[in-house]
């Protein structure tokens, strides 16, 4: 008991905190720079794909439009995957190319008609309910000045405007998020990217296995394997709300873990012989995140039989018994609409972990779909 609780602890120890500090430590004392050209401002293609987004088009073209890049280089193509309503109409009305297809095949065959249609070096992917800032463009393409350099995703940002616990939940940690992935890109290449701001070089744009679900990051990761740097650029910057509720964001979450165990058996094999290195930060920064909440029960259990005979063991347990008892306050404050950070952040953390067991199970029961499906915002 005493080993399996050392065990669960220090595991859940170095997927947080462990991991995190030496990946830090390495980007400080070993970092590889990149090849940096002023006014460097190749070919874009900003690549939309949308489903029955009429509400949010008109102004995500808006906005791409409004970018700091020249526009004699900068292509805006917005492709309509199955959309039935407005939204085709709406895209072209604000001066968009748009590219529709009535039948819904998927996000990923969405972005591989885009790829074939767009003219630009690099091929920019991003959803309808993101906003970029003024400097995103720029900061996305400026890695690709090292020819090394395949895929660049830039930075998410949380926030609606209204300080929702939810929104401020989601900002924390992708503000922690945002630092692994700074300090790996720094040393390589970063095993994290976001759908709504993620580049490809042409020539490194893979095509998954059919059935991918998680479509950005299995290509980034068969880009890594391929030989290709993956880079993170904090200052290009997407702005999007959280999930209207903490359920919608949770549903999301299921679905996005069973994608990322999906592509950890899909391409850990052939990465651990091809890219060891990068292997092991994806199994660090990927692969023990979804065994979380495995660790946490095998802890308390543990705990609670070493409680009979140990001291030290009621203690620890007392701590346990204590942190899971915030999550459950704060579950009630929340189906109560009496929410406040400080109970909410407990019980976010272990309702995402109950969501990553979901999308475990979903996993294993081979309950997948590639067609991804829209959550509520804000």
């Amino acid at each position: 008991m005493i080993a399996l609780l050392a065990v669960s602890l220090g595991v859940l120890i170095y997927t947080f905190v462990g991991y995190p500090l030496a990946a830090a430590t390495l980007a400080r004392v070993r970092p590889l720079k990149l090849r940096s050209v002023p006014g460097f401002t190749p070919e874009l293609s900003i690549v939309v794909v949308a489903y029955n987004e009429e509400a949010e088009i008109a102004a995500r073209v808006a906005n791409l439009r409004e970018l700091d890049y020249p526009t004699e280089k900068l292509e805006i193509l917005v492709v309509t995957d199955g959309s039935d309503d407005s939204t085709p109409d709406r895209a072209r009305a604000s001066g968009a190319n748009v590219l529709h297809q009535p039948e819904r095949a998927g996000k990923m065959a969405a972005m591989n008609r885009g790829a074939h249609v767009a003219e630009g070096e690099i091929l920019l992917f991003s959803d309808a309910n993101n906003r970029y800032g003024p400097e995103a463009a720029r900061a996305i393409v400026e890695p690709f000045a090292d020819a090394a350099v395949g895929v660049v995703t830039g930075r998410k940002v949380i926030d609606d405007g209204s300080g929702r616990p939810l929104d401020q939940a989601e900002s924390a940690y992708w503000r922690y998020e945002a630092k692994i992935r700074e300090w790996e890109s720094t040393t390589g290449s970063t095993t994290g990217v976001n759908g709504e701001i993620i580049a490809f070089r042409r020539d490194a744009f893979p095509t998954p296995p059919e059935g991918t679900m998680n479509e950005d990051f299995v290509q980034a990761m068969m880009a890594a394997i391929a030989g290709w740097r993956v880079i993170y650029a904090p200052q290009a910057v997407s702005i999007e709300q959280a999930s209207a509720t903490a359920g919608d964001e949770l549903t999301r979450r299921s679905r996005l873990v069973t994608g990322r165990a999906q592509a950890l058996a899909q391409l850990l094999p052939e990465m651990v012989v091809k890219r060891p290195g990068l292997a092991v930060k994806l199994i660090s920064h990927k692969g023990l995140r979804p065994l979380v909440p495995l660790w946490m029960i095998s802890a308390f259990a543990a705990n609670v039989v070493l409680s009979f005979d140990h001291l030290w063991a009621q203690a620890l347990l007392a701590a346990q018994i204590a942190f899971y008892s915030l999550a459950v306050i704060g579950w009630v404050a929340d189906r109560a609409g009496k929410r406040n950070r400080f109970l909410f952040l407990p019980y976010y953390f272990c309702r995402a972990n109950l969501a990553t067991l979901g999308g475990i199970w979903n996993f294993v029961t081979g309950r997948h779909d590639a067609v991804w499906q829209r959550v509520r915002r804000g």
